[in-house]
């Protein structure tokens, strides 16, 4: 055997560990998401069947969208037999932050990555599987996004089926208090980061502000939850890169 042969042999050996690292790393960083998911996801799938949708259909909904806003706002749709352009751009408006949340990570994974595994890793993307990624100093390899969103995944899907089949068991009061779970875990996931970085905290600072001039201005109050969001994630964000840039030895 060659010995470029065996400097090409010892480099996939490399890169199968990195990437059985990155994986076990991910799956670690997912399991708080998970544990936050499955109350939010039981929500959904006692929602969904009390209006009126088999099991199936709850979990299927589950299985092919993978979130949360934009779930519950589709088939509380669905089941109020609203019209497939008001279920399309209802979900659209709402989802549409995870386009900016792709471009944002676009800018982290590593080099090369080929399109197909871009398309999986962000079917994956959620608010807070984008917020754990993106305070990784490192660059973001396939292994460790597939990690960081399995456990997730499978947490999602297990909570909407144990909440579909559990609709005649839970008192009403019960289920209808599960959903405050999801804003919960955010809040977890974003205060350790505003501990530590002031720039940070500044950035939540201007989003929150923002999202509630929304809520309070009365002509605003008529934008929708959707675009409230994606108009605060826009300022914010632009607010963080114009006053704090990235250092070129940060990149």
């Amino acid at each position: 055997m060659s010995i470029s042969q065996n400097a090409t042999n010892e480099q996939i050996v490399n890169l199968k560990k990195q990437s059985i690292y990155g994986f076990t790393r991910g799956i670690k960083q997912g399991i708080p998401i998970a544990l936050g998911y499955i109350p939010v996801s039981f929500t959904f799938g006692l929602m969904a069947v009390n209006g009126g949708l088999p099991v199936w259909t709850a979990v299927l909904i589950s299985l092919t969208n993978f979130t949360s806003a934009g779930q519950f706002a589709g088939t509380s749709l669905i089941i109020a037999s609203g019209s497939m352009l008001e279920i399309t751009l209802t979900t659209f408006v709402i989802n549409i932050r995870y386009m900016l949340m792709s471009l944002s990570l676009s800018q982290k994974i590593v080099s090369n990555m080929p399109m197909v595994k871009r398309c999986i890793m962000a079917f994956g993307i959620t608010d807070e599987t984008f917020t754990v990624a993106s305070l990784e100093k490192e660059d973001i390899t396939f292994g460790y996004m597939m990690g960081t969103i399995t456990y997730p995944y499978l947490g999602w899907l297990f909570g909407t089926l144990l909440g579909a089949v559990s609709t005649s068991i839970l008192p009403e009061k019960l289920q209808s208090s599960m959903g405050i779970a999801l804003y919960a875990m955010f809040i977890a996931l974003i205060i350790p980061t505003a501990k530590k970085s002031k720039q940070a905290l500044i950035v939540v600072i201007a989003a929150v502000f923002i999202s509630l001039i929304c809520t309070w201005i009365p002509y605003l109050k008529k934008i929708c939850g959707g675009w409230s969001i994606v108009i605060s994630t826009i300022i914010a964000s632009s607010i963080g890169a114009a006053f704090f840039p990235k250092e070129d030895d940060e990149i």
